[in-house]
């Protein structure tokens, strides 16, 4: 099996590249990023188990001639490649739509027009905006951010290939834990390296605003098992827990009592979004077991340098 991954050098592809080419099934891996945010570390360090299963090709997701070449003998695409600056998810709206939403369009007309077998599109949550009540695939989309949106217009391009039963789409709660490839501005791993780095943390708004989560680990394990079983085309929610900020908070005190922190405008009451955690996913192929966030938040203190 041939696989592409678009934004393969990110947070997340990194680790997923690692994975499938572990996987007997995958044949080769095609790692298409254009290191716009500058994160060489998937091409550092110890060598990569059947690394020779690897090709990098430096491209755009909005240069169609070139994503169209690459699809060429692809069986499956895990498209991962956006803009994610949490949290200026809400300044420049333009940054996001050439990327998020024109680049996912170009690449389902390339797909359109392939003989790709199917499309792993990564989402986000985000597109369900805020609300009080839990949400799941049925509830309404209502993104409050220009990044929600654009995520939202990218999902309408690739329901033409759910509808012709080439496309899943998975919205992934807001990822976090240790990858080669970080991200330091999710909310969860700046605490973490606050924490280990100034023993203080900076808390926007009261605090009580909710998101739904899951470790980077669950989630590129549940995107690998997506190529073992059959699994309908269609929407489907990937998380694993429902937050407060206030309940990351608590834990990193427990593993740090010396820990400070420090509100911002504590008087803001910020939009809330959760997740319903029985995935319907879970009906189709073997999800990861999420642990204790604490043991989560242990360990990735013990990946810091010092």
């Amino acid at each position: 099996m041939k696989v592409l991954i678009t934004g393969g050098a990110g947070y997340v592809g990194t680790k997923l590249v690692k994975q499938l080419a572990a996987m007997e099934a995958v044949s080769k891996i095609l790692v298409y990023d254009n290191l716009s945010r500058g994160n060489y570390n998937l091409f550092l360090g110890e060598p990569i188990t059947n690394g020779h299963k690897i090709t990098f090709i430096q491209g755009d997701i909005l240069n169609s001639r070139l994503l169209r070449k690459t699809l060429e003998g692809v069986d499956v695409v895990y498209h991962l490649a956006a803009k994610v600056t949490t949290p200026f998810a809400n300044t420049d709206p333009h940054f996001y739509e050439q990327i998020n939403h024109w680049g996912t369009a170009e690449l389902v007309y390339a797909l359109e027009d392939s003989g790709v077998q199917q499309l792993i599109h990564l989402s986000s949550t985000s597109v369900y905006g805020s609300s009080e009540a839990e949400v799941n695939e049925q509830s309404p989309l209502n993104p409050r951010t220009f990044y929600g949106v654009a995520k939202m217009r990218a999902e309408e391009h690739v329901q033409r290939l759910v509808a012709r039963d080439q496309a899943v789409i998975i919205r992934s709660g807001n990822v976090y834990g240790y990858s080669k490839s970080m991200r330091f501005d999710a909310v969860i791993n700046k605490f973490v390296f606050e924490t280990n780095f100034y023993n203080r943390i900076t808390i926007q708004g009261s605090g009580r605003q909710c998101r739904a989560f899951i470790h980077v680990n669950d989630l590129v394990y549940n995107l690998a098992q997506l190529l073992n079983h059959p699994v309908p085309a269609g929407v489907y929610n990937m998380v694993a827990k429902n937050l407060s900020v206030l309940d990351i908070v608590d834990i990193l005190k427990g593993l740090r009592p010396a820990l400070e922190f420090l509100f911002v405008d504590q008087h803001l009451e910020l939009r809330n979004i959760t997740v319903d955690t029985d995935l319907k996913l879970a009906a189709f192929l073997p999800l990861a077991v999420p642990k204790q966030l604490r043991d989560e938040l242990r360990e990735f203190l013990a990946t810091f340098s010092f």
